[in-house]
Formats: structure tokens, C-alpha cells, sequence
């Protein structure tokens, strides 16, 4: 690609920009793609020819696109904003097209000029005390660019790390520094971001993560008893993370407390890490929010966040650089020029060596926006911010769950942590919005903040009615898997309640069944001389218990051998017991065809029954006595 070609190939990708940045509505938020879904759509190898550059630009629309998760859309509200204007984007373009690393003073002089410079503006413009300003007269701090603030707390924690261990070490000439380093004690509260974590563990030191209050920020006593109960047990704090703006509620630590309480422990680094909210404190009104920064010995937040630039650009201040340069310093002769003792090299303020000119796009903005300008921008996000908080506020089945200074909304719906959970997860799988959750205060809650550029109020309004749309249907649903399983668990009580029923029907009916009642209690002898007596031309067989001897089968007996038919005459039904292979049923009794007083009796029928054997076993006569009943029919 030529100058000619580039020209025009430029002006079609600006246009491309363009054009995405204006049509972003009718994109998904997030891509509904599963891992690997690229790896199929493009070749294993690179190819070997070169290919046409619209055969590439199609490919990016057809295979890139869809596995986007659009930050810039007006209806991503996850994580922090991701920094985006057109002045920055064209000074990462010039950046790029210079194309300089800028390790030292004499590898790019505009390089690190202009860093030195624009940090200075941005640090003043925030309200940093002056001996974090580089070219301020009598000053020993300044400020650099890193990739990361992940990076600006591992460098300000390597810089502490350094410190300690060369006080140690002259206390203590003749210990190993192995040693030292396993005596050295970091902390932070639990709501620091996870990188505070990750530095402790690149740097082989001890990490304490203290808890916050119900405010979700780090007090002072806090932060002391811990260091003095360290101190017992022999550690040496060190360093302490504090943060301004933490990424699950936007909470601050209380930087003023803490750096009082640090000066009983001198020698300790105070780190502030203000990656989201620091970039607001250009605004007058919220300068509150920085109070206790004279106590800290290094600061950082991210233009790339909330300032209309583009990553990577995090920018962290020192008070005394020489205590960062000296933990950091490698000076190979080839790396050394003749200027290295009156300029800045920054290659000693961080972990890289290769730095890109990120200065330019950040001087574009601050140019083309103005402090003025750029605090509108911050402004209007957070009365953005405001009317979502205030939508949650009317609707009674939310509750906000953070103190709303900036642009973040934490929210949730009353009830449980695995209802937010449902909540989140069929908004985010529709691809109409896009946010994440967090833990706070051991509660699940959902976060919604203002990032795009050029929000309004109606993707604020948007934004709540698709929120509202979704926990209409999920609490319908609740209410409806609740309604069953009150139904179900019901219908097992019934069950239950029918079983037990039966068990105790079968046990004394008579307690249930006003019929048992009338018909009368079957009285029963037990002076039997023979449980067999002649009857008329039968045998008979006595069966009859005690009525309180009675067994559980006897009731249900007695009661079905004195029903009454339709007509008020006895059942002269027989029975057939399977298992006993045998017939059963009541005996002719002359006292009931007289129509003789029912009192049962030891000879009335009662109490006495005919136990028939069945066919199989009988003799003929036998069988004879039951040749009127149809045995098939009534066996039971």
C-alpha cells in the first residue's frame, strides 16, 4: 500500500468509522456467538498471497462484527465508560503514524516533553497538591503515562516494596532480604479492585484486605487496628491501597481518616487509585471528594475512562519520583545519552520499556474539549445517572443500592440474590442492553452506569422500561412457580391427609362414619367351648374378638355385614377372600325374620358369621348351600 493507496483506502476506513459510530442502534448490544465461532470462519494458516483490501474490510463485517461486544453503544451501561472522541482517535492515528518509542528524553525529545507537560495540565486541572506537579518549582514528583491502572498501583507498590526493604535493611544489616521481604504487610479494603491482589502476588508480598463499613468504604480505625495487630505478630507494614470510586459501587474510602492514622506508621506508602471517579474532580463541586489527597504518595485515574480518550492512557502521579525511579532503574550503556542528568527518561517509571506517544491524543482532547467543555461531558452523565436512580426510587419493588455521586446506579430487585440473578441474565441475553453485576455488602446487585458519549434521556427512559419489561415477566413467573408449588404442596397435604384418613378409618370407622355408629357395635363372646357349633345343616365357624380385642380388619367386616340395602333388609351378600381362599357371609338368624329387638347377642347375626370353604376344597353339599349366589360377581 502506497501513499496514493493509503489516502484512499484512509478515507474509506474514516468513513467506515463514521458510519459504525452512527448506525450502532441497530447492532446488538453484545454478540450472540459461542467461543471458538471465529476459529471456523477463517483459514489455520495465513495466507500466503496477498489478498485484495476490500475482500479484507468485507471480512470484517461479515466475521468481525458479529463476535463485537460494542462498548460504545447507547445502550451498553456495564463496567465503566470506555473513552472515545474523534480528536482522540486522530491522535492515536498520528501517534501511530510517527510511530516513535519513546523510552527516553533522546529517543523522542517531543515524546516526553509533552507527556511531563500534559500531565502537569491534567494534575492541576484536577486539584493534585504541587509536589505532584513536575515542573513546579521546588518540586520532586510529576506524573507518567502507563497502559493500566492495574500497572500504576504494581509500580507504586514495587516503589514502596524497594523502600521498605532498604530501611529494613539498614536496621537490620545482616538479614537476608528474603527474609525482610517475607516480614512486609500490604493492605486494602475489600472492595479495592482485584489488581491491588494481583501486584501483592507479582510481588511476593503479604496482602491483608480489611472490611469496609456500610458504606462500602475503608475507615481509619480500621486500617490501625489492623497495622498495629500486624505489628504484634511481627509483619512491617508497608503499603495501603485506597480507593476513590471503587468499580462495584463507586464507594470512597475515607483518604482523609486514613492518612491521619498513617502518621503514626511512617515509612508507609499511601497509594489512592481513582481509575473512574479522579477524572471528575476537574469539576469543581466534586473536589470534596478528593479531601486527604496531601496525605498520599502516589495517585491515579483514567483519562481512558471518563475523558474522551481512547486506550490505552492511565496516568499516575508521584510525590517524590526518585523513590519510583529507584526501584525501577536497569541502565545499560547503550540505553544512556548525554542528557540523561537534566531530563526525564521514562523508562525508569514503569515496567515497560517501550513506550507508544500516547501524550498526543490526551493534548488533543484537552484542546479540542477544553476543561470546559470536559466537564459538561462529566456532568451530563451523572444527571443521567440521577434520572435512572430516580426511576428505580418509584418503583417500589427496587431499591437503590449505592450512594449515586457519579454515574453509577447500583440496583436490585427486592427479594433474592438468585432473582437478580434471573433478572440480569434475561436482559443481557436479549442484546437490548448490556450490564454486569456485583457483590456488595454480600448482596447480588446490579450495576448501571452512563457511558456512551452522546447518551440522552431517552436511553435512560429506554433502559428503565426494558428493565421494568423483564422483571414484570420474572416476577410473574415467580409468582406462578410459587402459586404451583403452594398448589402442590396442598395436593401432597390432601394426599397425605386422605392416606391417614384411611389408615384411621380402617382402624375405628366409627369415630368417621355415623352409619357405623347407627348400625351398632357387633358384640362377640369369648367363652366358646368350640370355635365350631352346629347350625341348621352348616358349620359355623365363630370368629368373633372382644370389642376391645378387636383387630384392624374386623371393623370395616362387621360394618359391611350390617349395611342395609335399598330396602332396609341385611346384605346376604358372600364374600370371597382370595388369600384365604374362602367364602364368607352372614347366617339366617329367626330372630331377625320375627323382627326381634337388633341388640346384638353372642347367637345374633351379628356376631356370628358363616365361613363356607370355597369350591375347590368343599364337599358337594356345601356348595349346594351356596348355589343361589354368584360367587364371580360378588368376589371381593
Amino acid at each position: 500500500m502506497d501513499n496514493n493507496e493509503f489516502r484512499k483506502r484512509g478515507t474509506e476506513m474514516v468513513e467506515y468509522i463514521c458510519q459504525y459510530l452512527e448506525t450502532l442502534n441497530d447492532r446488538r448490544v453484545t454478540p450472540s456467538v459461542e467461543p471458538g465461532y471465529l476459529r471456523h470462519l477463517l483459514p489455520a494458516e495465513a495466507p500466503h498471497e496477498p489478498e485484495d483490501w476490500d475482500k479484507i474490510m468485507n471480512d470484517v463485517e461479515e466475521k468481525i462484527m458479529p463476535g463485537v461486544t460494542h462498548w460504545q453503544h447507547p445502550r451498553f451501561h456495564a463496567y465503566f465508560p470506555a473513552g472515545n472522541s474523534f480528536p482522540s482517535i486522530l491522535g492515536d492515528m498520528l501517534g501511530d503514524g510517527i510511530g516513535c518509542i519513546g523510552f527516553s528524553w533522546a529517543a523522542s525529545p517531543a515524546c516526553t516533553e509533552l507527556e511531563t507537560i500534559v500531565l502537569d495540565w491534567l494534575g492541576k486541572a484536577i486539584g493534585l497538591p504541587d509536589h505532584f506537579l513536575a515542573l513546579k518549582e521546588g518540586s520532586t514528583g510529576g506524573g507518567v503515562i502507563q497502559t493500566s491502572a492495574s500497572e500504576c498501583i504494581l509500580v507504586s507498590l514495587l516503589a514502596a516494596r524497594a523502600q521498605a526493604i532498604k530501611r529494613l535493611k539498614s536496621q537490620h544489616p545482616f538479614v537476608e532480604e528474603c527474609l525482610l521481604l517475607s516480614k512486609l504487610m500490604a493492605y486494602c479494603s475489600k472492595e479495592a479492585h482485584s489488581c491491588v491482589e494481583k501486584a501483592a502476588m507479582i510481588s511476593f508480598v503479604k496482602l491483608r484486605i480489611l472490611e469496609p463499613d456500610e458504606n462500602a468504604s475503608l475507615r481509619g480505625a480500621t486500617l490501625r487496628q489492623a497495622m498495629e495487630e500486624d505489628e504484634l505478630q511481627g509483619f512491617v507494614p508497608f503499603f495501603v491501597s485506597t480507593t476513590l470510586g471503587t468499580t462495584g459501587s463507586c464507594a470512597f474510602d475515607n483518604l482523609y481518616e486514613i492518612g491521619k492514622e498513617l502518621k503514626h506508621f511512617p515509612g508507609v506508602w499511601l497509594h489512592v487509585d481513582a481509575a473512574y471517579a479522579g477524572n471528575s474532580f476537574i469539576c469543581p463541586e466534586l473536589k470534596p471528594l478528593l479531601k486527604g489527597i496531601e496525605y498520599a504518595d502516589s495517585f491515579n485515574t483514567n483519562p481512558n475512562k471518563w475523558l474522551l480518550t481512547n486506550f490505552d492512557c492511565s496516568t499516575l502521579w508521584v510525590r517524590d519520583r526518585i523513590r519510583l525511579t529507584s526501584a525501577l532503574v536497569v541502565d545499560p550503556l547503550y540505553l544512556k545519552h548525554g542528557y540523561s542528568d537534566a531530563a526525564i527518561d521514562y523508562r525508569h517509571w514503569g515496567v515497560p520499556l517501550s513506550r507508544r506517544f500516547r501524550s498526543l491524543k490526551l493534548w488533543f482532547v484537552l484542546r479540542s474539549y477544553g476543561i470546559s467543555g470536559l466537564q459538561k461531558y462529566i456532568r451530563h452523565h451523572i444527571d443521567l445517572a440521577k434520572r435512572f436512580e430516580q426511576h428505580v426510587l418509584k418503583d417500589k419493588r427496587f431499591e437503590v443500592c449505592n450512594q449515586v455521586k457519579l454515574g453509577l446506579v447500583c440496583f436490585r430487585l427486592l427479594g433474592s440474590d438468585k432473582l437478580n440473578e434471573k433478572l440480569l441474565s434475561a436482559i443481557n441475553e436479549s442484546g437490548k442492553l448490556h450490564m454486569v453485576p456485583a457483590c456488595v455488602n454480600e448482596k447480588y446487585i446490579i450495576r448501571f452506569c452512563a457511558v456512551a458519549q452522546n447518551a440522552t434521556n431517552e436511553d435512560i427512559d429506554y433502559a428503565w422500561e426494558t428493565i421494568v419489561d423483564f422483571a414484570n415477566e420474572i416476577l410473574e413467573k415467580e409468582q406462578h412457580d410459587e402459586l404451583t408449588e403452594i398448589i402442590n404442596q396442598k395436593k401432597t397435604h390432601t394426599l397425605e391427609k386422605k392416606r391417614s384418613f384411611f389408615v384411621r378409618m380402617v382402624s375405628d370407622p366409627k369415630i368417621y362414619n355415623p352409619a357405623i355408629n347407627k348400625a351398632g357395635t357387633p358384640k362377640v363372646s369369648l367363652d366358646m367351648a368350640s370355635p365350631i357349633a352346629q347350625k341348621g345343616t352348616n358349620p359355623v365357624i365363630r370368629t368373633q374378638s372382644s370389642i376391645d380385642h378387636n383387630s384392624w380388619i374386623s371393623w370395616p367386616l362387621a360394618f359391611l355385614f350390617n349395611s342395609n340395602d335399598d330396602n332396609g333388609q341385611k346384605s346376604n351378600v358372600s364374600l370371597r377372600f382370595r388369600h384365604l381362599d374362602t367364602n364368607v357371609r352372614p347366617t339366617s338368624s329367626s330372630r331377625r325374620n320375627s323382627g326381634a329387638g337388633s341388640s346384638p347377642s353372642p347367637d345374633s347375626d351379628f356376631g356370628v358369621v358363616n365361613v363356607l370353604k370355597s369350591p375347590k376344597k368343599s364337599p358337594n353339599p356345601i356348595r349346594k348351600g351356596l348355589s343361589t349366589s354368584n360367587n364371580s360377581n360378588n368376589h371381593k
